[in-house]
């Protein structure tokens, strides 16, 4: 593999590029006009309720909803700072380390939907 990154070589890249958000932070940031995108599947949104006000986008197709410039773009995202959550933090600094190299900006919660949930972030059900 020689110079091949590993898996958490690739997570301390981003994380040293991002903004990673504590829930106030980031509840405060949405209170300004950021938007918070949750990454989860439906089945975790479902189980464990989402973050009010929070868009859910696949995380599979986040490059194209979050493109400007793309056919398949979302418009609600597109011209806001985005906070991504994923469910422990990890999937979430990844994404967002990839929509800054597109020109979009982007963080994420810091440990993710379980750990912000944990710390008092508000949750509404997903049914």
């Amino acid at each position: 593999m020689g110079d091949a990154l590993s898996a958490q070589d690739l997570l301390d890249a981003a994380r040293r590029r991002i903004t990673r958000y504590s829930p106030a932070a980031a509840l405060a940031a949405q209170s300004q006009g950021n938007v918070i995108v949750d990454l989860r599947c439906n089945t975790d949104r479902i189980a464990e309720g989402g973050i009010p006000g929070s868009i859910p986008i696949a995380l599979s197709v986040l490059p194209w909803r979050a493109d400007p410039t793309s056919a398949f773009r979302d418009d609600q995202i597109t011209d806001s700072d985005l906070i991504l959550v994923c469910n422990d933090g990890f999937s979430s600094s990844l994404a967002a380390a990839q929509l800054l190299d597109m020109g979009i900006e982007a963080g994420d919660l810091d440990g993710g939907f379980r750990a912000g949930a944990d710390a008092g972030l508000p949750v509404e059900s997903h049914t």
